[in-house]
């Protein structure tokens, strides 16, 4: 087996279990074939190939990598920041006719050794979160974590092995590694590797491959929904029986549309990294769908802070705790994250949400997202959500813009459909009757493009800075 012949080969390189072994690969079946060979054998840190030299730098020091894996002939920025860093590099790269990868320093192919897999309770995969309001901390998940969470997923959309799954997802992060390649893995599916999301190619894929599902972040859904009147033909004919949304918030708008042009279910799930992605998911059966929710739990425990200090499952409101198997135990070297992140053994994920008298969640909000402009908290989704109500709007997202005396206000940044032309009053106009005063945006930008982070999701912490506001 591929996957056993690379961990025998990072074993020749006196690479042990615990030990992190970074790599770097473009998406596709390399990535895909690294991660399941380095995460049995190691810990594997898989990197983002869009960073700079100075990321790779940083991100080496910080997760202690005892080896940097690279494509062949790629990825100079990485292969620079190693070399300064002094640590060894190996090259992933294919091996004659075949297609298959292989792994060889100074090309020479590293002979493979026996090797013992990881146990249930080693550490397999270490993840930076995002970063977008501190330092990024360093989440290590075990075999089980990893493991639970994909056979929760393989669950929860009853995945079998007659299912052909579309990666569109980059594979560095929890999404597309857990819910994708993980969860088709546990259910015997097959999986088709895109090299990366690319809107123009989307359909040429569905047409060639046939998959029967594929699961994204809401801004791509959103711009393969645009080009499907373009290509009624190939979604007539595709053999899709559901979608899925994950990593931020769908709006109603999108999720409506889909079903719409694709004549399936749309499944939007709620997971984060400390989750092992998975935490809670709408159903596939006809009354297990609630637009705008989040769905039930789906695999850990699930709950709500309240604002009195208790954990409830229904019937309630404030920050979203959750505990399970697939939850993880804890930041790596960061004391002051866990004491923070814990209350009576749930993991408090940051998020504010509702859950209702059936269990299912909504998501009002991530708390750090809050604006409080002069002691009124608005949560950006609600405006979010008015306003892509707007037929002429393509994207939108509302964010803090801080403030001499009120603390912080309201601002919107804009993508018009094409074509059509908006001034600010207008925007301003259309939320009159449909949100309290305080909560209209009072600066508007309109954007050719919003900024977005690697995963695809509209970047909301921090925006006003990019923007030099």
């Amino acid at each position: 087996m591929l996957t056993n012949k690379i961990g025998g080969q990072l074993r020749s390189l006196n690479l042990k279990n615990n030990d992190t072994v970074a790599f770097v690969s473009d998406n596709g079946p390399t990535a895909a074939i690294t991660f399941l060979a380095v995460s049995s054998a190691a810990i594997a840190a898989p990197l983002n190939p869009k960073y700079s030299k100075p990321e790779f730098s940083y991100y080496l020091k910080d997760l202690n990598a005892k080896v940097l894996l690279v494509e062949d002939h790629k990825h100079f920025k990485a292969r620079e920041a190693a070399s300064e860093l002094k640590l060894e590099v190996i090259n992933i790269a294919r091996t004659n006719s075949n297609q298959l990868i292989s792994l060889s320093k100074d090309g020479i192919e590293l002979n493979a050794e026996e090797f013992k897999p990881n146990k249930t309770s080693d550490i397999s995969l270490v993840l930076h979160t995002s970063g977008t309001t501190s330092k990024p901390k360093i989440v290590p998940l075990t075999v089980e974590n990893i493991y639970s969470s994909a056979k929760n997923i393989a669950s929860t959309l009853n995945l079998s092995n007659d299912d052909r799954y579309l990666n569109i997802m980059p594979l560095f992060h929890i999404h597309g590694l857990v819910a994708g390649i993980l969860s088709t893995i546990v259910s015997r599916g097959t999986i088709i590797c895109a090299n990366g999301f690319d809107a123009l190619s989307f359909y040429h894929l569905i047409e060639y491959f046939n998959p029967t599902w594929y699961s994204g972040v809401p801004t791509m859904h959103q711009m393969i929904l645009s080009r499907s009147t373009r290509n009624q033909k190939i979604i007539s004919a595709s053999s899709i029986r559901f979608i899925r949304s994950s990593s931020a918030s769908l709006p109603v708008k999108i999720l409506h549309g889909l079903e719409k042009t694709f004549s399936c279910p749309v499944i939007e799930a709620y997971g984060m990294t400390e989750a092992a992605h998975q935490m809670t998911s709408n159903l596939l059966t006809p009354n297990g769908r609630k637009p705008g929710s989040v769905g039930v739990a789906a695999g850990p425990e699930v709950g709500v802070l309240t604002y009195t200090s208790k954990i409830v499952k229904k019937k309630g409101i404030g920050e979203v705790v959750i505990k399970g198997t697939n939850v993880f135990s804890g930041y790596k070297n960061n004391k002051e994250a866990n004491k923070e992140g814990f209350i009576d053994g749930w993991f408090r994920t940051g998020d504010e949400g509702k859950i209702d008298k059936n269990g299912y969640l909504t998501i009002t909000g991530r708390l750090k997202e809050i604006i409080n402009r002069a002691g009124e908290k608005i949560m950006p989704k609600e405006i979010d959500e008015i306003i892509l109500q707007h037929p002429d709007i393509e994207q939108a997202v509302a964010f803090s813009i801080p403030h001499n005396t009120l603390g912080e206000e309201v601002g919107l940044a804009i993508v018009l459909t094409d074509g059509v032309k908006m001034e600010e009053n207008s925007v301003k106009r259309y939320f009159q009757d449909k949100i309290a005063k305080f909560k209209i945006p009072t600066r508007i930008l309109f954007l050719d493009e919003i900024p977005k982070g690697s995963t695809g999701k509209l970047q909301r912490i921090g925006l006003a800075t990019k923007l030099g506001l």
